[in-house]
């Protein structure tokens, strides 16, 4: 990373946000709309350690996950691309730090009715969270995290997929 400029380093467009939030989906739509590549962190964890989400989150706990999440994001060397990251990543200041200097940080924010009704079933979705966490507990915890991060926030309350896009492809101009 340090042998290339932040001119290259600095043209990805990092999405970040709670589970069910549309990051994936979103982040397709929008890598096609500008032309980009695009990559989706929860994938890449998947294709690594060959299982699903919820099978290394059941068999490693979430420090175990957090962990080889970040491994996964660090190893990352992305030039012109959306990356779609998982909703746990705001737990990990390097993994933070480094897609920060990889590009613009935009979280597709919701409100807490809309993540709930998104979000039916968190033990079987690869969401990490302590033992017995309530979604309003996670939410309370993780929002101030996706603030903290966020370069721009993106509203997506009552948004259908172009909206979203459009006001992403904005977020991602100014």
């Amino acid at each position: 990373m340090a042998s290339r400029d932040r001119a290259s380093a600095g043209s990805n467009l990092i999405l970040i946000g709670p589970p069910a939030a549309g990051k994936s989906t979103l982040g397709v739509l929008l890598a096609k709309r500008l032309s980009l590549d695009f990559v989706d962190t929860d994938v890449v964890l998947q294709v690594r350690q060959g299982r699903r989400l919820q099978d290394i989150l059941d068999a490693l706990g979430a420090s175990g996950f957090r962990r080889l999440e970040e491994e996964a994001i660090l190893s990352l060397a992305p030039e012109r691309t959306v990356i779609a990251t998982g909703g746990s990543v705001i737990y990990s200041q390097r993994s933070m730090e480094l897609l920060r200097r990889l590009g613009r940080v935009l979280y597709l924010d919701l409100p807490l009715g809309e993540w709930r009704r998104r979000l039916r079933d968190l033990d079987t979705r690869g969401v990490v969270r302590a033992a017995g966490q309530s979604l309003d507990s996670l939410y309370a915890e993780r929002r101030p995290l996706y603030l903290r991060w966020a370069d721009a926030v993106i509203d997506l309350s009552h948004l259908g997929h172009d909206e979203a896009v459009d006001r992403l492809a904005a977020a991602a101009r100014s």
